[in-house]
């Protein structure tokens, strides 16, 4: 099955459905990945941080996949946002990927008490324009970060890479994405195991309707809503289902109940705030 893409303000392509390494052991990432290739998925998110981009490069490099069907994202972590750290650590991630660009590359957080997120966007849009990175976008940013950077530079991000779930749909920062022509990706799709989710009756009625799981009911509603999502799985048959999403699509009203799932005082928050993540 063909996953749809959307068009990013770079004019590249990205893959809606993507896998995601977060948390997967390094030892374990070229396994994972090798096994979400054999799936079919051919967007890959990682991050320096994660340790595990060795692992990520060598799946690849085995897979004998072609380079121009991989969408390879990574990201920046907030202690190489001062000076030309930044264009260091693009360098050294590319090295650990085996690769010569990635397909795009995000500030990983805004870590506003260190004072670097503006530099670090702008060495962002430099690392760009030298070819390191078809598309360059941000993770974790809030208005008040995004207002900020765009305004300094021009520049607006590709994606936020953003924490976005039934039960935290940060409203504020897809309603800003719409408006310039940004796009959002949800880290965390499922709410990472962190509430009762699948028991929520709109999603379990919504997976009798269909025959399909809670969880693919789910990512079928990221990806009826327009954003970019990669659930996270070490298990092949986990991975599977996952990517078995297109074959059915959410009504209106499946759509609108769980909307509403969102209590909208902030209280759906699992992941860590970028205020306070430095």
């Amino acid at each position: 099955m063909s996953v749809p893409t959307i068009t990013l303000n770079s004019g590249h392509d990205i893959p809606q459905l993507g896998f995601g390494v977060f948390k997967v052991p390094p030892a374990e990432a070229e396994t994972a990945v090798a096994a979400a290739l054999e799936a079919g998925y051919r967007h890959i998110d990682t991050a320096a941080i994660y340790g595990n981009e060795e692992g990520v490069g060598a799946a690849i490099h085995k897979s004998g996949i072609p380079r121009d069907e991989l969408f390879i994202t990574t990201k920046l972590w907030n202690d190489r946002q001062a000076g030309e750290a930044p264009k260091i650590a693009i360098a050294e991630s590319l090295e650990r990927l085996g690769l010569d660009y990635v397909d795009l590359y995000l500030t990983h957080w805004p870590a506003p008490a260190n004072g670097h997120y503006v530099n670090a966007w702008q060495k962002m849009v430099e690392i760009r324009d030298a070819g390191l990175a078809r598309s360059i976008g941000v993770s974790n940013h809030l208005v008040e970060h995004l207002d900020r950077i765009v305004e300094e530079t021009g520049v607006v991000p590709a994606v936020n890479q953003i924490e976005l779930h039934p039960a935290y749909q940060q409203r504020e920062l897809t309603e800003w994405a719409a408006e310039y022509g940004s796009h959002i990706e949800s880290w965390g799709p499922l709410g990472q195991g962190k509430y009762d989710l699948f028991g929520e009756r709109a999603v379990s009625e919504a997976a009798k309707t269909h025959g399909k799981t809670p969880a693919q009911v789910v990512i079928r509603w990221h990806l009826d809503k327009g954003f970019i999502v990669f659930p996270k799985s070490v298990r092949p048959e986990r991975m599977i289902e996952n990517f078995d999403v297109f074959d059915f699509s959410l009504t209106d009203a499946e759509v609108a109940e769980i909307d509403a799932l969102d209590p909208l005082d902030g209280s759906g928050r699992v992941g860590a705030h970028p205020l306070e993540l430095n």
